[in-house]
């Protein structure tokens, strides 16, 4: 049985840009005693040709994050207070919440959705 755990903690610095060969988001998170990185995801690819990109909706996964966080620049994420659901200690983080709201976002989750509609689209 996988036991996970929702923590509070604050998004210490944030990064959008190229790591091999892809557009990322990244955020280092920070708690009581411990840090993670929550992201990762290649949310387009950072060489394709203008009009050629691929994006599996690596834009949508950034607008929801941060409505899900109620921020409106990528900016304000920084220094903002959340809760993440962690897989215990050492693991990942699972998802982010917003700090007082039931509120949630996962990058999982999000691409998984994304990727069920278009199968549906081409159907």
């Amino acid at each position: 049985m996988n036991m996970t755990e929702i923590l509070n903690a604050k998004i210490t610095s944030t990064k959008l840009g190229e790591e091999h060969g892809c557009l990322t988001a990244d955020l280092t998170i920070e708690g009581d005693g411990w840090a993670c990185t929550f992201g990762g995801y290649c949310l387009d690819h950072w060489f394709a040709e203008v009009g050629e990109y691929s994006s599996s909706d690596g834009y949508g996964a950034i607008i929801e994050l941060m409505k899900t966080l109620e921020v409106e620049s990528w900016e304000a994420l920084k220094g903002k207070y959340v809760r993440v659901e962690i897989e215990g200690w050492g693991g990942h983080i699972i998802r982010i919440g917003h700090l007082m709201k039931d509120k949630w976002f996962s990058f999982k989750d999000y691409f998984e959705q994304v990727k069920k509609i278009n199968a549906t689209k081409e159907n």
